[in-house]
């Protein structure tokens, strides 16, 4: 699996009306895992169904593994693997049908395609319940049918909307653990959307961040991670004290207890902690780089916008205001994602 360009857009937009549901979306995403990253009503989904071919786009370009989705969707449907969001097994169907089933709609062979159904059940932990109704399922075995009729055909790039949507904590780790394989064993790519940040962090390298249908980040998430390097310190004897000096000298700590968190500017940033740790009289217990995790880095980004967003939680949880065409705009960074 290579760094070639696999999907690739620009200036894509999408409006309902005066709705903007996808604002001059401008993206090259390399082979790989990425994931898409933003609030419900973010235009995670729709942008998905945009590079699809499933709805049409209101102007500028995307391309998918080389065809161009304004006209070319069918052809890039038979190339990729698609896992919805919403429901979309036949209930009366047995798994094994159901899988084949989505097969044949893409044009296999019905002998090739029950062959597969066996094998990506199997793949997914279906293997015993191949025969049951999906009326039966639970949420985790139903998402797991929509994972097997998405990768029947063995596709290069497989697009997963909310994949452990609705799991508990067992379905959850099976689920990422198979899309895991996929991309690792399997040397596939693959656009995972979720809000849920450990998952994503799990499964990819790269990210893709949108809010109010715009790109607010792209890249490899480590790359990412490097807007604010922190130093995390902990000390003893004074902590409020310590703050306060921290704060006096410019560092502006973030503390929980005797833990505190600052910037690190440079290498001078150690020296300068333990100046402050002598002027307040306090013992550092520990001092050591922070490695931010993917909700911090997000965090991050969405104070630089303006907004006022304590944890990922909060943000996850509004629902954005429709927007008027043509809003004043707003972005935080470029480059590949």
């Amino acid at each position: 699996m290579g760094d070639e360009i696999i999907i690739e857009t620009d200036k894509l937009t999408k409006n309902y009306g005066p709705h903007v549901a996808l604002d001059a979306i401008s993206i090259n995403i390399k082979s790989g895992a990425t994931g898409l990253l933003g609030p419900n009503g973010a235009g995670k989904s729709t942008l998905i169904k945009t590079l699809l071919g499933l709805i049409q786009i209101t102007s500028g370009d995307g391309k998918v593994l080389g065809y161009d989705v304004r006209t070319q969707g069918d052809l890039i449907r038979q190339r990729i693997g698609y896992m919805p969001e919403y429901d979309c097994l036949t209930p009366g169907l047995e798994a094994i049908h159901q899988v084949r089933y989505c097969g044949e709609l893409i044009g296999m062979n019905p002998e090739v395609a029950m062959q597969r159904a066996h094998e990506v059940l199997e793949y997914v932990g279906l293997r015993d319940q191949r025969y049951r109704e999906i009326s039966t399922f639970s949420t985790g075995m139903m998402q797991a049918t929509k994972l097997a009729c998405g990768i029947i055909h063995d596709p290069e790039l497989v697009i997963c909307d909310e994949p452990t949507n609705g799991l508990d904590q067992s379905a959850r780790k099976f689920m990422l653990d198979t899309l895991f394989q996929v991309v690792k064993q399997g040397g596939r790519s693959i656009l995972m959307s979720s809000h849920l940040m450990d998952d994503v962090e799990r499964i990819c390298d790269r990210i893709l961040m949108i809010h109010e249908g715009r790109v607010i980040a792209q890249g490899r998430i480590d790359d990412l991670k490097a807007i604010d390097r922190e130093i995390e310190i902990s000390v003893w004897g004074g902590a409020s004290r310590m703050e306060q000096v921290l704060s006096d000298s410019g560092l502006k700590p973030r503390r929980s207890g005797r833990v505190m968190r600052v910037v690190r500017v440079d290498d001078s940033t150690y020296d300068l902690i333990l100046e402050c740790a002598v002027k307040a009289e306090v013992q550092v217990r520990k001092m050591e780089d922070y490695e931010p995790s993917l909700e911090d880095l997000f965090i991050v980004i969405m104070e630089r916008l303006g907004y006022g967003v304590k944890t990922s939680a909060d943000l996850l949880k509004q629902t954005p205001k429709g927007r008027d065409i043509a809003p004043a705009n707003r972005s935080l960074t470029g480059g590949e994602a």
